[in-house]
Order: C-alpha cells, then sequence, then structure tokens
C-alpha cells in the first residue's frame, strides 16, 4: 500500500503531532508500507539543518526525517514555501529531500492508497 503523509505545521509548536506524524511514518515502513512524505507551509522548516529542537524538547525532529530518508522514505518539499514559510526562510533544505512542486504532490495524492495529514 502507497501511504503520502503531508505535514504543514511548524516542526516545534508546543505540541507533539510532527513527532506523532514522524512515529507513525517509522511504523508504517517497519509494517512493510511503502511511506511518502511530502513537507510544505512551515513544516519545511523540518528539512533544514538550521532547525534543533527548543531547549527542554527531547526529539530532533529533522534527524528523524533524515533517518526515515535513510531508510528508503520518499520525502518532497514545496519549492515555493523556501522562500515564503518557516522560522528558517531561504534556508536550503537537506540531503534528501527533495524540492518539488504543487504539480508532483497532486501526482502523488492521485497515486497513494491514502493520504494522511499532520
Amino acid at each position: 500500500m502507497k501511504i503520502l503523509i503531508i505535514f504543514n505545521r511548524e516542526p516545534y509548536d508546543n505540541t507533539d503531532v510532527t513527532w506523532n506524524g514522524l512515529r507513525l511514518a517509522g511504523k508504517l515502513l517497519e509494517a512493510g508500507q511503502t511511506v511518502r512524505i511530502f513537507l510544505m507551509n512551515d513544516a519545511v522548516d523540518m528539512a533544514r539543518d538550521v532547525c534543533r529542537p527548543p531547549e527542554g524538547y527531547d526529539q530532533d525532529l529533522s534527524q528523524m526525517l533524515k533517518d526515515l530518508i535513510a531508510e528508503g522514505v520518499t520525502v518532497k518539499v514545496c519549492g515555493t514555501c523556501m522562500a515564503r514559510c518557516g522560522i528558517y526562510k531561504n534556508h536550503p533544505y537537506f540531503e534528501g529531500a527533495e524540492h518539488s512542486t504543487m504539480v508532483a504532490l497532486a501526482e502523488w495524492v492521485m497515486d497513494s492508497d491514502k493520504v494522511l495529514t499532520f
């Protein structure tokens, strides 16, 4: 099964929403599912090396994303959002996070069995 997970929220927004979405992605991958991740809006910060956990937060969400990439998860990041969104506007995305488009997201949505948003 092909599962697309779309993240929209700032990674460290005083909730565990993004952390839980990444944990779910890992468990779906472990269960043998094809997992793809698309980052847009303020979630694009997660694909930037400058993004670090705030003091007192015990999870590194960018490292979790890198670990998923290393395990074969394809990650695409909104190219338009690079300059428009996040705390770290205009900072580059790290290796393995593919600069992408809304057209590519639309194609992924049509080609997925399930689409989840966080």
